[in-house]
């Protein structure tokens, strides 16, 4: 796939920019602030509708006005030339394609895919496990309106059982929204466990192309419960009733998960370097491209916010020998990177507005 014209208007600080990008590689070329990883966002956001930034869809606006917009016009293996309307408003978002209303959102999943790479990904590594749920999530409903589904009913079920617990509810209350929450608890449980262990299956590859290393490295699955059928859930949930009418919430559950990394088998979080680190947190996202393409057919868009210039040259050159050549690729930086990745297209960002420097882009 790749992303051929990109508009925004009234989104976060940029009033309004139309870029065309004429090849593989853009550069967006500025100081902090300016509204760089603006522009990354809302090209990320054509493939679940979601922020890699937030999760509060009413900041994405801009100060002082009433909705915003994203259109993109698309080259797709797939579908040909396509074009993306995003209307943002404060109760929600709307999505045409081609002129057609989109009205369910697991008709689009999987059919546009980006990959962020950014400089917070690190805090993937060492951060709270919130961090790592949310990649997760973002992840696995991007490319399976199941896991979406499951994950929304789940959600659903848990506000309504923790607001019963907080107003001490009966046992038959509860009963009946945790035969809701547990057949979606025990399918989110399958679906991490496949979608970790195919991801990090794939990461070992590109983590020894990027750090140069043939320690083995993965991702281990941490579940607050294991609980494989829905019959399972339902036993959990009421054996730890008391304690949680205690806390007045839910103390158990896929929303209480996580994952590690391993390098070499022990938790990267502790025992691996930074820079053994770096190179972990780039090889998933390489494996997460990877793994996108092979689920959708389609190959996706990387966005690199303010990465490169965190490496080291050895590992810059291993990133570029790992990147898929074909991708398109969007980055942001304030120094434009070595001649030898690449020509670049190259637009100077200011204060939110979006000025081209330099042609030759290369195809």
């Amino acid at each position: 796939m790749r992303l051929r014209q990109i508009t925004l208007q009234n989104f976060r600080n940029v009033a309004l920019a139309k870029l065309e990008m004429r090849g593989r590689q853009t550069f967006l070329l500025g100081a902090n602030g300016q509204g760089k990883t603006n522009l990354l966002e809302a090209a990320g956001f054509i493939t679940a509708l979601r922020s890699f930034r937030t999760t509060d869809g009413r900041v994405l606006i801009a100060r002082g006005q009433r909705e915003g917009g994203i259109a993109c016009e698309v080259e797709h293996e797939q579908f040909g030339d396509t074009r993306l309307t995003i209307k943002l408003k404060p109760e929600g978002r709307g999505l045409w394609c081609d002129e057609t209303k989109v009205t369910r959102l697991t008709e689009h999943l999987g059919k546009f895919p980006t990959v962020i790479f950014s400089s917070q990904d690190m805090a993937l590594v060492r951060g709270a496990p919130t961090g790592r749920r949310r990649w997760l999530d973002l992840t696995l409903a991007a490319m399976d309106a199941n896991y979406l589904r499951a994950l929304q009913t789940y959600h659903r079920a848990l506000a309504e059982r923790n607001s019963l617990l907080k107003r001490g509810s009966s046992d038959g209350e509860l009963d009946a929204f945790e035969q809701t929450m547990a057949p979606a608890a025990a399918d989110l449980v399958r679906l991490r466990h496949a979608g970790l262990r195919d991801v990090g299956g794939r990461m070992q590859h590109c983590y020894k192309v990027i750090a140069g290393e043939e320690e083995p490295v993965g991702l281990r699955y941490a579940p607050s419960f294991d609980g494989a059928t829905a019959a399972a859930w339902r036993e959990r949930w009421h054996e730890g009733r008391a304690r949680d009418r205690q806390f007045r919430s839910t103390l158990s559950g896929p929303h209480r998960d996580d994952f590690a990394f391993l390098h070499r088998q022990l938790p990267a979080g502790d025992y691996a370097s930074e820079g053994q680190q770096r190179s972990l947190v780039l090889a998933l996202r390489l494996a997460q491209s990877a793994w996108f393409q092979a689920r959708s057919g389609v190959r996706p868009v990387l966005l690199a916010d303010d990465v490169l210039g965190e490496l080291d040259p050895v590992r810059r050159q291993r990133f570029w020998a790992a990147v898929d050549s074909d991708a398109q690729i969007i980055a942001t930086g304030t120094n434009v990177p070595e001649v030898d990745a690449g020509g670049w297209q190259v637009f100077a960002v200011t204060d939110g507005g979006f000025v081209e420097t330099t042609g030759g882009a290369a195809e």
